[in-house]
């Protein structure tokens, strides 16, 4: 695989977004959108909101590398930052709540915060990122051409190379459980990617569905027995609930390979994943050319990472606990993410 070293290991520090640069915490009280207000000294300050779905790594990492581009580039801004904890209802309420108080433009991480902002504006500018597939989430028109007020980065990913990265570790593996959740439509596709990569290595599979965090554990125990490793790919619901696959997985032999980082770093096996802290940033840069250089959302392509730019990396703590050997992870460049 030619997958490049890791880049930074991404802080889980949520909390330390007010503190970084020019950002204040604060609410969106500006009487129109896209228009920012003046400082004293006759510069822009910007009033950004933020609807993050729920708590994880890869998602917490994307809304750091947001903030980072933000404070890097020099523009005043303050920012509220909302949690749905992973409850639509919450979305619904938290967006109408930032477009009513007039926001310069407003983050929304994961698909359904992406749905529910776009749900009731059609004027502030949107930004999305920690989404799969813009297009087939119905947010865009085209992910070349999205063709409203909504644009942003994608997280898809190289599920082929992570199933090749699964044959490789796990060469005996005859049948994979596909584990994620049904009420979100980016895992579909991504599992979807997977069995067909599957079928083109001739390694079986089976779908194992939860619809909420409370299924992890039943569901994981179900697989014991019938399949001989797991994948998951960047599913909410899975990877916050991830310690319970790992606890349940691990100590019945299975390894999982994972969709991104955070999930490996809490006890998954490996993985080929996005850097969210850069996918954030990316969005971040984003947003300052659509409230500083006044560029059009309807007009600027989805960004996606390429293979080349995503992280190959390993547990040696969950390999040692499965006597899986990883060491040829090392010596392709791959990072150990156990002491994270």
């Amino acid at each position: 695989m030619n997958i490049n070293t890791p880049v930074t290991r991404r802080s889980a520090a949520l909390g330390m977004l007010g503190l970084m640069g020019a950002a204040a915490l604060a609410g969106c009280s500006n009487d129109s959108a896209g228009n920012g207000s003046t400082t004293q000294g006759g510069s822009a300050s910007y009033k950004i909101g933020v609807l993050q779905l729920t708590e994880h790594t890869a998602l917490d990492a994307a809304n750091q590398g947001f903030v980072k581009a933000l404070d890097d580039s020099g523009i005043d801004y303050e920012i509220e930052q909302q949690n749905a904890q992973n409850d639509q209802s919450a979305c619904q309420t938290i967006a109408q709540t930032l477009v009513n108080d007039g926001c310069d433009l407003i983050l929304a991480i994961a698909t359904p915060a992406a749905q529910a902002v776009a749900g009731v504006t059609s004027d502030i500018p949107i930004i999305g990122t920690a989404i799969t597939d813009f297009a087939e989430s119905g947010l865009v028109d085209s992910n070349d051409e999205p063709g409203g007020n909504l644009t942003g980065t994608s997280d898809m990913n190289p599920v082929s190379d992570q199933m090749d990265l699964l044959q490789q570790l796990l060469p005996d593996a005859q049948t994979v459980g596909l584990l994620y959740c049904t009420a979100e439509a980016n895992s579909v596709i991504q599992i979807e990617m997977a069995e067909e990569a599957l079928d083109g290595l001739g390694i079986a599979h089976e779908r194992y569905t939860v619809s909420s965090s409370n299924e992890i554990q039943q569901v994981v125990e179900s697989m014991v027995g019938d399949v001989d490793a797991v994948y998951t790919p960047t599913d909410n619901t899975i990877a916050a609930g991830m310690t319970t696959v790992a606890m349940v997985a691990n100590e019945n032999g299975l390894p999982t390979i994972c969709g991104e980082v955070g999930m490996v770093e809490n006890g998954g096996l490996a993985s080929v994943s996005i850097n969210y802290e850069e996918l954030g940033y990316r969005a971040g840069e984003m947003a300052v050319e659509i409230l500083t250089e006044g560029a059009d959302p309807a007009t600027m392509a989805i960004e996606t990472m390429s293979v080349d730019e995503c992280d190959l990396v390993y547990n040696q703590e969950t390999a040692d606990e499965l006597g899986v050997d990883v060491s040829a992870l090392a010596d392709e460049g791959g990072q150990d993410v156990s002491a994270a």
